[in-house]
């Protein structure tokens, strides 16, 4: 009965909650999850920051959590799995091209995608690779779109590199340090996740209200 029922708790998983996650996965979760999202469209949807602070924040063992995780094999599964999952995404946009977004009926994901191709054409190379990484969706897009764009190669990678190891271990250090200076932290998990998710929006919100005042802008010149 133990098997069948553990198979079932599997299923049952919510990938949009990070404690689900954790429960059904540990470790494994975190380097599938972070892939996903940064390597494939069909992750963008998934909790990134949320996921990332919380897991480092369990590594503490402290309040009443049933989960304990190895910061160590942490740390491992966050940064390779950020790291491939957006070198993944980068050699699928190189040889679908644009047909890999053009096909997604998703509004979100469109919008994410016009975010990256600005924030590449503002930016340059470099700092929007690294930027994306710290803005939901645009994370997810950007890769590929670096790819059909012809970023070369090797620029991707080291600024990948770079924004990916910043991005994920600095999320996941900072969870654990919260927990290791906060006794019973995990009481307070939901609103500090609350507001992780809302600081991660502010760029994306910037993003936005820049884009708006540009067009406005024109249309006075007009």
């Amino acid at each position: 009965m133990t098997a069948p029922l553990f198979e079932a708790s599997q299923l049952a998983v919510n990938v949009l909650s990070t404690q689900s996650l954790l429960t059904a996965f540990g470790v494994l979760g975190v380097g599938v999850v972070m892939f996903a999202e940064t390597g494939l469209l069909i992750g963008f949807f998934l909790p990134g920051d949320s996921l990332l602070f919380t897991a480092g924040l369990l590594c503490t063992g402290s309040g009443q959590h049933s989960v304990k995780l190895s910061l160590p094999a942490l740390v491992v599964a966050a940064s390779v799995g950020a790291l491939a999952g957006a070198q993944c995404g980068y050699l699928l946009g190189r040889k679908a091209g644009v047909a890999l977004l053009a096909r997604s009926r998703s509004v979100r994901l469109q919008e994410g995608a016009h975010r990256a191709q600005e924030l590449l054409e503002r930016y340059g190379h470099a700092k929007a690779i690294v930027l994306a990484r710290f803005v939901p969706v645009v994370r997810t897009v950007l890769n590929p779109m670096a790819g059909a764009l012809g970023v070369p190669a090797r620029t991707f990678t080291v600024w990948q590199a770079v924004g990916g190891l910043v991005w994920s271990l600095g999320l996941t250090l900072g969870g654990y340090a919260l927990g290791s200076s906060i006794p019973n932290v995990d009481r307070y998990l939901l609103p500090i996740i609350a507001v992780i998710v809302a600081v991660s929006l502010i760029p994306l919100a910037a993003e936005v209200y820049r884009s708006r005042r540009a067009v406005k802008a024109k249309e006075v010149r007009g």
